[in-house]
């Protein structure tokens, strides 16, 4: 008989928004007549960018026609689109990155989970907690050991290297999901050089990366110096051009950037990265690409900026509840996440629950994201602003 992956048995027994969803859908049955708000998974809520819709007829069109007619794609992604991504790095952040060193994907979380394929099982790998479940997940899938640093208030929700604990891989995610915290040039740059003088490599997820407001932040780990040789980085269009219906996504893998193989020899893992696209995965559509392509353009970043102001307005709006009721909280100014405090030290999972059940508000409970997570609660700010801010008058009254 066939046996299983017995490292699949140790994973918690459903997803954390897959649990969420269960008891949400458990409410809204038992309270037909309810109108009830999410602001737990972060879906978006606004439409896609007219660019981007026209991008998408075209690609439409194009593929309707004989002499424009695409079958397979590159794995790795047309050349118009890398060439894009390419351009958005130089000219937003300052940051060189050659177009073969970008693979498009359909989203980061897809490339988060698969990355760990280049790595040996022996790897230790060293996560934050609270944390992305993904992360955590796909590592205990492969039977990792996995370390995890506890990002807690006392050290803003951004954990430091320490000296004491090694490690190989290490997940970064600024702005951070669920926290929201965001990591300054210069503690960025004490983790490259952590990188660096012990051999690990950084797997940085920068999926929310143009909720950055402040220039002196850090968008791409990229413009720290040195961290071409020692880190990978995710970015994806779900939330900052709304693709969440759509997929699509990109990974940067640094050409000079080398692990070692069984015998000590260094390896670059650009190559291995293609080999697995292109071996695992057939590439995202040529219709999603014309569109992503759009989005990189200056009248797409313009759009998409407006339904980013329209977020923002709804983090603000969570933020000043918050500072009303006295709530600690994090998060909101440079990230679409308010990871707040749960009220009269309840535990999250409790909170979520009278939450739903007196308001129906649906959040996300801290505890899902870790041990750590227990006591906080995370809110999402990509809600209409008309749910955001019937939400919080809701909860004025629960607070």
């Amino acid at each position: 008989m066939a046996r299983v992956n017995q490292n699949f048995l140790k994973l918690e027994q459903s997803y954390l928004f897959t649990r969420v969803a269960q008891k949400v859908n458990a409410f809204a049955a038992q309270n037909p007549g309810r109108t009830i708000i999410r602001m737990g998974i972060g879906d978006v809520t606004l439409p896609l960018a007219p660019v981007v819709v026209e991008a998408l007829h075209q690609g439409a069109r194009e593929m309707g026609v004989k002499e424009t007619f695409k079958g397979y794609g590159p794995e790795q992604g047309y050349a118009f689109v890398r060439e894009a991504v390419a351009g958005y790095y130089k000219a937003e952040m300052g940051v060189e990155v050659a177009p073969d060193e970008i693979l498009i994907s359909d989203g980061a979380k897809s490339d988060v989970g698969n990355i760990v394929d280049l790595f040996d099982t022996d790897n230790t790998v060293l996560i934050c907690d609270p944390v992305y479940p993904v992360y955590l997940d796909t590592n205990i899938m492969s039977g990792r050991r996995v370390v995890l640093m506890k990002a807690g208030s006392e050290n803003g929700f951004l954990p430091m290297p320490d000296p004491a604990v090694r490690a190989d891989l290490i997940y970064l995610c600024s702005p951070n999901n669920p926290t929201g915290a965001v990591y300054t040039r210069e503690q960025l740059g004490e983790w490259v050089d952590y990188a660096r003088k012990t051999g690990a490599i950084i797997l940085f997820d920068a999926a929310y990366e143009r909720f950055v407001q402040d220039p002196a932040l850090p968008r791409s780990i990229f413009q720290i110096p040195g961290a071409r040789e020692c880190a990978i980085e995710f970015c994806s269009l779900s939330k900052t051009a709304g693709f969440t219906g759509l997929r699509c996504g990109y990974t940067v893998v640094p050409r000079e950037l080398c692990a070692t193989d069984a015998s000590g020899n260094r390896v670059p893992l650009l190559p291995l990265w293609v080999r697995r696209q292109t071996t695992k995965f057939n590439g995202v559509s040529y219709v999603v690409q014309k569109a992503a392509a759009a989005v990189f353009g200056p009248q797409g970043l313009a759009q998409c900026d407006e339904n980013l102001a329209c977020y923002r307005q709804n983090a603000q709006i969570i933020r000043e509840l918050m500072e009303e009721k006295g709530v600690e909280y994090y998060g909101g100014l440079h990230s679409p996440y308010i990871w707040m405090r749960c009220p009269g030290g309840m535990k999250s999972w409790d909170f979520f629950d009278r939450l739903l059940e007196e308001q129906a508000v649906v959040g996300t409970p801290g505890a899902g994201f870790g041990a750590a997570g227990e006591g906080f609660f995370r809110l999402t700010a990509f809600g209409t602003q008309e749910g955001t801010r019937e939400a919080m008058d809701r909860m004025r009254a629960l607070l």
